[in-house]
């Protein structure tokens, strides 16, 4: 899926102009997004309509769905992080957790190496796992690829620099809305796994979601933090340094700031379970689905 990196890449570098004034500047960032979202989803259901007409031409697509998907290898980005910090210390932990996050990892002591290696988990369950297969499951492989466009939109243009504040809002709005239902699904699958989980509170989880997760500065990212938060007896999120800038936000939990690599084995753990129920629902609803029709 570079591709679509490139082609936001193009779009951005053809309309986003910093003489423009600020309302042409989102004007042609909303234009952008139309355009996105029209090639993806056009391209997206062309290749299902092709390979549905082969013989097992299901197996391609849904090979080709998977691939939207991140969640062998955000386990194995996070585990690099726990294995950093065990066995080479707090300069190796930082140069790893700084390959998954945005925030400076000078900054950051074997705790703070800790708990944005959890923070990251936690997010990017939502939004690189549970909400591809979510718009996956509504809407097929157009849905997915669509979700991964905005995403990754969001991600190249949605932030807040001189050069994208205006030009990028679309793509940082849209993402939010977007994400909404997956960061409060992502929240349940893991207050459940902390059920299904030894030394994790699913009650607490429910907790802290219930009171610090509207409070963080993410309208979506504060709920699976929230529940990782409270599941494992921690406090994540609080004040952060970006691009050298303190970022300050609310804390999700009241519990320990000195996580530690043990913390992220454990987080990683609730993930692994948590990802194994949302397995689990996608394929009941696809056997009632075939039973049904």
């Amino acid at each position: 899926m570079t591709w679509i990196g490139r082609l936001i890449d193009a779009l951005e570098r053809t309309l986003n102009r910093a003489k423009d004034s600020p309302a042409t500047q989102r004007a042609k960032g909303i234009l952008a997004v139309v355009v996105l979202i029209a090639v993806v989803g056009v391209i997206a259901s062309l290749v299902v309509l092709l390979f549905g007409r082969l013989p097992f031409g299901f197996i391609l697509v849904a090979a080709l769905a998977s691939t939207l998907l991140a969640q062998r290898s955000l386990y194995g980005h996070v585990a690099d992080v726990a294995a950093a910090l065990e066995h080479h210390g707090l300069e190796a932990g930082r140069r790893t957790v700084a390959r998954i996050v945005g925030r400076d990892p000078h900054t950051l002591n074997e705790a703070g190496v800790a708990r944005a290696a959890i923070e990251s988990l936690a997010e990017n369950f939502s939004d690189g796992v549970v909400a591809p297969a979510l718009w996956m499951t509504i809407a097929g492989l157009p849905g997915a690829a669509i979700y991964k466009a905005i995403n990754t939109a969001d991600s190249m243009i949605g932030h807040m620099s001189p050069r994208y504040r205006w030009f990028g809002w679309a793509a940082a709005r849209l993402d939010d809305l977007v994400n909404l239902p997956a960061s409060r699904m992502s929240a349940a699958l893991i207050i459940a796994a902390a059920a299904l989980t030894n030394r994790a509170s699913a009650a607490a989880a429910w907790g802290v979601v219930r009171r610090d997760a509207p409070h963080h500065r993410s309208p979506n990212a504060g709920y699976p933090e929230a529940a990782i938060a409270g599941a494992l007896g921690l406090a994540l999120a609080g004040p952060r340094h970006y691009n050298g800038v303190l970022v300050d936000d609310s804390f999700m939990g009241d519990g320990r700031r000195d996580a530690t690599a043990a913390d992220i084995r454990a987080a990683l753990s609730l993930y692994r379970r948590a990802d194994a129920l949302l397995i689990g629902i996608i394929a009941l609803i696809a056997f009632l689905l075939t039973w049904l029709g």
